[in-house]
């Protein structure tokens, strides 16, 4: 047997005045993004942002559903639309942060599993990391600069759709 210690690195700061502008536009792009979430149920908004190459900013908010498990995430809703609006995109970065009005949010939130898949499969797929930062409205702020440092054994199966 072998014991393996396995440790991330990422960036804590006091709130997005710390951080660059580039991440301090892609921060507010997804606090807009949290104006289109539909969350009647769960009263939480999450919105995400996220950078493409070039500065094109692609917005996502979560969506619930009356059955709960056909909802989808702020996450998901944006990296899907932008798997079907700009296939060869490359993203730099993605920000995500949420809000309630049923009790004050004092650390940033962080993606679910799934969300954390998904962000793997582009970061694999265009095959050069993808910078995440939570971000909380009134407060901290935590950045990894790839998926990989959220998700360190994420599903890989490299036969699945290969020819052997």
């Amino acid at each position: 047997m072998k014991s393996i210690n396995l440790n991330i690195t990422f960036e804590q700061y006091a709130g997005v005045e710390e951080l660059s502008k580039s991440d301090q536009e892609l921060c507010s792009s997804s606090k807009q993004a949290l104006d289109s979430s539909y969350s009647p149920y769960s009263k939480f908004k999450v919105g995400t942002a996220i950078r493409l190459t070039g500065g094109k900013i692609v917005l996502g908010s979560n969506q619930e559903n009356l059955a709960y498990p056909s909802g989808l995430c702020a996450e998901r809703v944006a990296l899907f639309s932008i798997g079907s609006t700009y296939p060869d995109a490359v993203i730099e970065s993605m920000a995500i942060t949420a809000q309630t009005e049923a009790f004050e949010i004092v650390k940033p939130v962080t993606s679910c599993g799934g969300c954390l898949q998904v962000m793997a499969e582009f970061e694999r797929k265009q095959n050069s990391p993808i910078a995440v930062i939570f971000y909380c409205l009134n407060g901290e702020v935590l950045k990894v600069h790839s998926v990989k440092d959220l998700l360190p054994f994420g599903f890989v199966e490299d036969r699945l759709g290969s020819k052997a």
